[in-house]
């Protein structure tokens, strides 16, 4: 089951995202990234993007999938509040594609936060004794 949650940090917020597979964990930790910037409860499912993003390691991974969701936002001015991810192992690394569910940023999103960029803060994705995957990190507001 995939669950998120904000955690405290000294300037900024953390983010952190737990589910069954590391894929939901990838979808939780979004989810909980694009609700620092809007209530995602209000978020319908009007638009869907897919994207593709390869990483050396899960860090990169996780860091270019969130990247390239912020530059949709800012690009687009899309807010998503759901998604599918898939991860498969490559020779260099790791292929990640998801297909964000979102619509226009507007009022009816309750905005909150700018988030400035993804960073390597904190950053740590792990398979928990439960089995359950967590991924999280502290993004730059």
């Amino acid at each position: 089951m995939k669950r998120w949650e904000h955690y405290e940090h000294t300037a900024d917020i953390g983010i952190r995202g737990y589910g069954d597979t590391l894929e939901e964990a990838f979808e939780a930790v979004a989810i909980a990234l694009f609700d620092v910037m809007v209530d995602v409860r209000k978020v319908e499912k009007k638009e869907v993007k897919e994207i593709e993003v390869e990483g050396e390691d899960l860090y990169s991974l996780l860091y270019n999938f969130l990247e390239e969701l912020l530059i949709l936002h800012d690009t687009e001015g899309l807010v998503f509040g759901d998604f599918e991810v898939k991860i498969e192992k490559t020779e260099q690394g790791y292929r990640l594609k998801a297909k964000p569910y979102g619509e226009k940023l507007s009022e009816k999103h309750e905005p909150k936060e700018e988030v400035k960029a993804i960073t390597y803060h904190e950053m740590k994705i792990k398979q928990l004794t439960s089995g359950e995957w967590m991924a999280q990190l502290v993004p730059d507001i």
